[in-house]
């Protein structure tokens, strides 16, 4: 069954899918998916675009807390539920930390650092828990020979080229 798109949230987010009047038409039992797209952070460097799909019914429950004044609007409702389940969990986080450092965060490595480790004949094995950024001053030779490794949970910034250079040492 196609619905409408919605269009933009009042803080920019794009969600698809419509008001829960025309939901109550959709019986439960077929539970057809709508993306909802959203953008975290107040500022395009500070967010990472994202798709959840969620059944029509959920969506309305969504739709329901938010006309109630539960929630601003769908994007509220969704990030206070995504770091309630970060808080729920964040025993794991903790534990997996002590168990295998990780840099929580933003971390950017810059050309300086990484001709540095390369000087020493070190090689960087990179973990994120957020956003990494190879600078745009890194060549991917100098990424190639400094990085053994890298493992982001989150985003990796880097340029088209410096990315296909660590292609095979992204975990």
């Amino acid at each position: 069954m196609a619905i409408p798109l919605d269009g933009v949230g009042m803080d920019g987010v794009a969600m698809n899918g419509a008001g829960i009047g025309a939901m109550m038409d959709v019986m439960p039992e077929t539970r057809p998916q709508t993306p909802i797209t959203m953008r975290f952070g107040p500022r395009p460097a500070d967010h990472e675009k994202i798709t959840v799909n969620l059944g029509f019914v959920d969506l309305g429950h969504v739709d329901l807390l938010v006309s109630e004044g539960v929630y601003a609007n769908r994007s509220d409702f969704i990030r206070t539920a995504v770091r309630n389940q970060i808080e729920r969990h964040a025993d794991i986080t903790r534990q997996s930390v002590a168990r295998k450092p990780i840099e929580v965060g933003l971390r950017r490595y810059g050309r300086a650092e990484l001709e540095a480790a390369r000087a020493a004949g070190a090689r960087l094995d990179i973990r994120v828990l957020g956003l990494a950024v190879i600078a745009d001053d890194v060549p991917p030779d100098l990424a190639s020979t400094a990085i053994a490794s890298i493992e982001v949970l989150g985003s990796l910034q880097a340029s088209p080229a410096v990315k296909r250079a660590l292609a095979d040492r992204l975990l």
